[in-house]
């Protein structure tokens, strides 16, 4: 695999109260583990590192994700934040979790773990002292995480809650311009995370994958980005409204192939705030696009 995209460092943004220099396009491991084979997957992960997409997004629940990055994270762990998940509520399962997620990855510390999917996960249960938080935060004294946070996908409220009562270091929140008219992640939840300087990545950027599936069949290569699927595809404009809101460090984006990295890698090289005339092509196309997902709170 040759790439053609020029190796000049990406540009980089201060993820929040962590003070850490990250690149503004993060690499999400999901399509690389669930939907191609170890060969290709490890080749683009290593090609999205020489590019300067050091920020790395995995989970043990990505398929082959871990595996085939183990191949690499032993040589190039100095290079990566890298990052894992716990989707648990409970505190020895947490505890557990981030152990394997170091034996599998092949290292003795994560950059990053968040608990994940609170909307999914009670927040009764994620607080409480024998919560996946608290074991997370043991995990960091155990010095096997440096950093300790959440990530969400639907009710906002849950994460506002979260903000508020603990300190968390970073959050990774599901903010694409559709989803400003449903869940409203960016209108709720990331002021008040900006205002405690929590590190603040951003997910489906595109919408996320034809139906949130990853895996590919026998005859796919790839697999669209459900705002693809409903007829939109100005992919640059999608990562320039998620970069201009205010704390947003990264957006952490799932690639199929070296195409998609480097055009990717393009798009955020060349980031300039949208003009009104795309504001307001974003605006018609969001509402249209948030009634034919019907992505609603609960």
């Amino acid at each position: 695999m040759t790439s053609t995209t020029s190796t000049a460092t990406l540009p980089q943004r201060v993820f929040g109260k962590t003070g850490e220099l990250i690149p503004v396009l993060g690499l999400g491991t999901a399509p690389g583990g669930m939907g191609l084979d170890d060969a290709d997957a490890i080749e683009l992960f290593e090609a999205a590192i020489d590019l300067g997409v050091t920020y790395i997004d995995c989970a043990p629940g990505y398929d082959n994700a871990h595996r085939q990055l183990s191949h690499i994270v032993p040589r190039r762990r100095d290079e990566i934040f890298l990052v894992s998940k716990a989707p648990t509520e409970r505190r020895q399962e947490a505890l557990d979790m981030v152990e394997a997620n170091l034996r599998d990855l092949k290292t003795d510390a994560l950059d990053l773990v968040y608990v994940h999917s609170i909307g999914h996960q009670h927040p009764e249960k994620v607080l409480a002292a024998d919560g996946s938080l608290a074991g997370l935060r043991d995990a960091q004294q155990r010095g096997w995480v440096r950093y300790v946070g959440f990530t969400s996908h639907k009710k906002p409220e849950w994460s506002e809650r979260l903000i508020k009562e603990v300190e968390v270091d970073a959050c990774m929140f599901a903010l694409n311009f559709a989803d400003h008219f449903t869940y409203g992640f960016d209108r709720t939840v990331l002021p008040l995370a900006v205002e405690r300087n929590v590190g603040i990545a951003a997910m489906k950027a595109f919408g996320g994958a034809r139906n949130m599936e990853y895996h590919t069949t026998d005859d796919e290569k790839d697999r669209p980005s459900c705002f693809r699927e409903h007829g939109f595809d100005r992919f640059d404009l999608c990562l320039r409204w998620v970069l201009s809101l205010e704390g947003v460090a990264t957006a952490v984006i799932g690639v199929y192939n070296l195409n998609e990295l480097e055009q990717c890698i393009a798009w955020t090289k060349g980031w300039k705030p949208l003009t009104p005339e795309e504001e307001g092509l974003l605006e018609s196309e969001g509402q249209r696009l948030a009634k034919a997902l019907g992505r609603h709170f609960d």
